[in-house]
């Protein structure tokens, strides 16, 4: 029986002995397996880390510190030419209003402006006054398109005669229209669009909400709007080298602009001109506003 018992024992550690090297040894390939993984996660980790390393130099080799930007008022449209107020809604370009920003590409071509980048806002009407500028230039460029460079929003007042909604705001500031245009001439261009804007929100803002509708923009929602895309305009330009920038926007919204960022400019009251350019240089944040409403170059192009 103690011989029974002890071959039985024998048999057990023997049996346990055994497994326990084929656990081992299959535990080895396993491990083998691990380290190569954990090898190549380390390489790729490293080779991303390199990727990552070298697009920042090249960036850092692109980037300048000084960016100019021609910033243009679109051509001439249907809705301008039927004296329409015309904010979010859009209307294509008339004749006239092609024919002005195909003039605007010819005399920035003979003057050799030459652009590495191109902004617009969303609407029709400043992409095709980019897309005319770029094709009678011969630069076949991306267009890249902001939302927040559109023109003042007018609300329920969108597509309105200009008189009537004029008219609207005139008597919300107890003045008769012909008051208020006369007071226009007298102050800056701030001093006109700044209570013009903040009045139109004003009246808007119920009937906005009862018509589901955007309301009209106060002059402070209009101006932060702006400053953000300019904003980053330039420190994409700055980041990518990009000196000569074409900015296409609207008329009281680069008008608004320009104001905001030098109190001094020489803004006129009565608005900016279809494909006139007013030239920013931006330098260690410092926005210098050299030129406004130019029209020398669609007049050397015509």
């Amino acid at each position: 029986m103690k011989k029974l018992t002890g071959y039985i024992s024998a048999f057990l550690l023997g049996t346990m002995l055994l497994t326990g090297c084929q656990t081992s040894s299959v535990k080895q390939p396993e491990t083998a397996v691990s380290k190569t993984e954990t090898a190549v996660t380390k390489n790729e980790t490293a080779e991303a880390k390199n990727e990552t390393e070298k697009a920042s130099a090249e960036e850092s080799a692109d980037a300048i510190d000084t960016v100019t930007l021609y910033i243009t008022r679109h051509g001439k449209t249907m809705l301008n030419t039927s004296d329409r107020s015309q904010g979010w809604i859009d209307a294509p370009l008339t004749p006239a209003g092609i024919e002005v920003a195909s003039a605007l590409g010819r005399g920035l071509k003979l003057e050799g402006v030459e652009f590495d980048a191109v902004y617009t806002s969303d609407s029709g009407r400043a992409i095709e006054t980019a897309e005319i500028v770029l094709k009678e230039k011969g630069q076949n460029l991306e267009i890249h398109k902001d939302k927040r460079l559109r023109e003042f929003n007018f609300g329920t007042y969108e597509g309105m005669p200009n008189d009537e909604m004029w008219g609207a705001i005139a008597a919300a500031q107890s003045m008769s229209l012909d008051d208020m245009m006369a007071s226009m001439q007298t102050g800056s261009f701030m001093d006109t669009v700044a209570p013009f804007a903040d009045t139109l929100a004003q009246l808007d803002k119920d009937k906005a909400a009862e018509e589901g509708n955007w309301p009209a923009e106060d002059i402070a929602t209009i101006q932060d709007r702006l400053q953000a895309a300019f904003n980053d305009i330039v420190k994409e330009s700055m980041d990518k080298g990009y000196g000569d920038v074409l900015v296409v926007s609207h008329g009281l919204s680069i008008g608004t602009f320009l104001s905001t960022v030098d109190a001094n400019a020489k803004v006129p009251t009565s608005g900016l001109k279809n494909a006139s350019v007013s030239k920013v240089v931006v330098k260690d944040g410092i926005y210098t506003v050299e030129t406004v409403n130019d029209l020398s170059y669609a007049e050397k192009g015509k």
